[in-house]
């Protein structure tokens, strides 16, 4: 295993592509391609950048000396992208409970409190020492947006509608049967809608970054 290989293996360790391995060092894509595929080979002061960035030796870098290992578990940032995602999905669910139960404005806050929660513990893993980070942001975008969006979506049509009819609309987490029933069907259409082009848009920026690593 040569330089060109170490330092291809520590940047998908770390689930970044070239490009953002580039931007954190301060070089160019093309440069970073070019080391992973031994057409030249980083300067010293790029190589310390590396090692600062990958949390690793220079000596690892350079001669491939495995660094003395931290007892300290290395987690994958999946287990917070799950975790979070659970949270959630429970956030949701008892708004919805709730407000079905209760009809209470109530509900709408505590499902936005364990989404705030959820989404609290998905970053946790993002900004800690974890692996596989830009495939948990990824299977967090695509999951969750219909999640995240579905209460704040639901308050707005509520809040709209209240208003065409001469009132301030209601916060309820669900949205409200309207009149004309049109309105109803206009928002499941446009709550689809959104949701979909954020998923398409966030399998698009993948797409995009495995071009770029080719």
């Amino acid at each position: 295993m040569n330089i060109a290989d170490r330092i291809q293996i520590l940047r998908k360790a770390k689930g970044i592509t070239q490009e953002e391995l580039a931007d954190h060092i301060g070089v160019s894509r093309q440069a970073v391609s070019k080391w992973e595929s031994e057409q030249s080979l980083p300067d010293i002061d790029k190589v310390i950048l590396l090692s600062d960035f990958f949390e690793t030796t220079t000596d690892y870098i350079l001669k491939g000396i495995e660094p003395v290992r931290s007892a300290e578990k290395r987690y994958s940032a999946m287990l917070f992208t799950i975790g979070g995602t659970v949270i959630n999905i429970v956030g949701l669910l008892a708004a919805v409970f709730i407000w079905k139960d209760k009809q209470e404005f109530y509900a709408t806050g505590v499902g936005l409190a364990l989404m705030a929660l959820g989404t609290g513990i998905f970053l946790a893993g993002q900004v800690l020492n974890t692996g596989k980070k830009e495939k948990a942001k990824q299977t967090f975008l695509l999951s969750n947006t219909w999640i995240l969006l579905f209460i704040p979506v639901s308050c707005a049509f509520n809040l709209v509608t209240g208003l065409l009819h001469g009132s301030l609309g209601f916060l309820a987490p669900v949205p409200q049967l309207a009149q004309p029933l049109v309105l109803y069907g206009l928002f499941w259409v446009g709550y689809i809608v959104l949701c979909s082009g954020i998923d398409a848009a966030v399998l698009d920026r993948a797409n995009a970054a495995r071009q770029n690593e080719g």
